[in-house]
C-alpha cells in the first residue's frame, strides 16, 4: 500500500533545506521521490515568498552552467520565546530554523506597581532584547508567551493568582498590537512541560505528566505528544485541590516550620528534625498525589521541575522511594528531574509560537516545529534577577 504525504511538496521541501540542508532541484527530486518539474516549482515558490535563497556551485571540471543549490533563509525573520514571571522575564530570540540567537533575562514583574506597567515593562524588555542583537521589531513573525494563570486560546488571561492584575486582560492582544505580529499565549508550566517534550528530558516521551514544584504546586501534561489544555484551558492547574496547607488566595503552601520550601529545606539539612518531619510529610502527600495522577493518566515518564527539583537527596530520592508504596503496582514510571531549569517555560513558548503561527513565520502552510537549539550553558547570560530571589524563584514565576 502506497501512503502519501500529507505535506505539500512545497512544505517537503522547504522542510528538507530547514533540517536537513542545502540541495539542489535534482537532489530534492531523488530525496521527495518526486518529480523535478514539482520540485522547481516548488523552489519558485519558496524563493518568491523569501523563504529559501540560492547558491551557485561552484563549476567543476564538466561544461555547462553549474547547478543551483539551495539553502532554507533562517536569518529572513526572528520568532520570541517571552516568559513574563514575578521574579524575572525571560527572552529567547530565535532564527526560522529553531537556533537560538540570544536569551535575555530582566527584573520580574512583582517591580511595578499595576497591570498596565507590567506589561509596558515587559514590552520594553523584548524591545531591548531586539535591540541589543540588532533585529527591527519588523524582523519578528511571531511572539510565544508563557505567563502564569489560565490564558484562553485568543490570549486573554481567565485568571492568575500569581498576576492577579493581569486577569480578564487580553495580553495577547496588546501585544500583537505593541509589535504587530501574531502571539500565541499559555500558561508557563503547561509551556515548560512542552519544553521539556521538544528538547529536554522527556524528548520522544509520548505521555509525560510534568509537576512544578517550589512555594506552588502545578502540572503540565502531554498527552499522545502534545499538551492537554482541556475545555477551559484549565488542565494541570491542580495546586489548591491535589495538596493540603495551601493559600487560598495565592496559591502557595503554608509551612509550619519556616515560611518558604527553601527555608524548610535549608533547616533539614541543618538537622532541624521539627522541619525534616515536616519535609517527610510533604513528600508522603505528593508522592500520594502523583500516584493519583498515575492511576489517571498512565504516563510513560514523571518530570519533576521548579525551584526544589534539582534537591535530589531532599525531594527526588525520597519521592521515588514513596511511590511504590502509594502505587502498589507491578511497574515503575520513571521519575527524572527536567533538564531545562529556568530556561524551560522560555523555550517552550518559543516551541508555542512555532506550533501556533506556522503559516506566518514561513510564509507556507503546516510547516512543523522545527529543532529547537538552545545557546550552550557558557553563553547564558548572567540572571541577576533570579541569582537576587530565592530558589525557588523559577517556579515562582509560573
Amino acid at each position: 500500500m502506497v501512503v502519501l504525504n500529507p505535506l505539500s511538496i512545497v512544505t517537503r521541501s522547504a522542510l528538507h533545506l530547514r533540517d536537513v540542508g542545502p540541495a539542489t532541484v535534482n537532489e530534492l527530486s531523488r530525496s521527495l521521490e518526486v518529480s523535478r518539474t514539482s520540485v522547481e516549482t516548488a523552489v519558485t515558490a519558496l524563493s518568491d515568498a523569501g523563504t529559501i535563497i540560492d547558491t551557485p556551485v561552484r563549476a567543476g571540471v564538466g561544461a555547462g552552467r553549474p547547478a543551483r543549490r539551495y539553502s532554507f533563509h533562517s536569518a529572513a525573520g526572528t520568532v520570541v520565546g517571552l516568559d513574563i514571571g514575578v521574579a524575572s522575564v525571560r527572552v529567547v530570540l530565535a532564527d526560522l530554523a529553531g537556533h537560538v540567537i540570544a536569551q535575555h533575562s530582566y527584573p520580574g514583574v512583582a517591580a511595578h506597581d499595576d497591570g498596565a506597567a507590567k506589561l509596558a515593562a515587559v514590552i520594553d524588555d523584548v524591545r531591548r532584547s531586539l535591540s541589543s542583537s540588532s533585529i527591527p521589531a519588523s524582523h519578528v513573525r511571531a511572539i510565544g508567551v508563557s505567563l502564569p494563570g489560565i490564558v484562553d486560546d485568543s490570549g486573554r488571561v481567565t485568571t492568575s493568582v500569581v498576576i492577579p492584575e493581569w486577569s480578564g486582560v487580553d495580553i495577547g492582544a496588546q501585544l500583537r498590537q505593541a509589535f504587530g505580529c501574531p502571539v500565541a499565549v499559555d500558561n508557563g508550566v503547561r509551556l515548560a512541560a512542552v519544553a521539556e517534550h521538544h528538547l529536554g528530558v522527556a524528548q520522544l516521551v509520548d505521555d509525560v505528566i510534568y509537576l512544578s514544584v517550589g512555594n506552588r504546586i502545578a502540572m503540565g501534561l502531554i498527552l499522545g505528544g502534545r499538551p492537554r489544555r482541556g475545555i477551559h484551558n484549565a488542565a494541570g492547574d491542580i495546586g489548591r485541590l491535589a495538596f493540603r496547607g495551601l493559600d487560598t488566595e495565592t496559591g502557595q503552601i503554608s509551612w509550619r516550620t519556616a515560611p518558604t520550601a527553601a527555608e524548610v529545606f535549608e533547616a533539614a539539612r541543618a538537622g532541624d528534625g521539627e522541619a525534616q518531619s515536616e519535609l517527610d510529610a510533604f513528600i508522603d502527600e505528593l508522592a500520594h498525589g502523583i500516584a493519583t495522577l498515575i492511576m489517571t493518566v498512565d504516563p510513560a515518564m514523571i518530570v519533576i521541575g521548579g525551584g526544589l527539583s534539582a534537591a535530589h537527596e531532599q525531594l527526588l530520592d525520597p519521592l521515588r522511594d514513596a511511590l511504590p508504596r502509594h502505587l502498589g503496582l507491578p511497574f515503575q514510571v520513571p521519575l527524572a528531574e527536567a533538564r531545562l531549569g529556568a530556561d524551560a517555560a522560555a523555550h517552550g513558548a518559543l516551541v508555542h509560537a512555532f506550533q501556533r503561527h506556522s503559516g506566518p513565520i514561513y510564509r507556507i502552510d503546516d510547516m512543523p516545529v522545527p529543532p529547537i537549539t538552545p545557546l550552550p550553558p557558557e553563553e547564558h547570560p548572567h540572571d541577576s534577577a533570579a541569582s537576587a530571589a530565592s530558589p525557588d524563584s523559577p517556579e515562582e514565576n509560573k
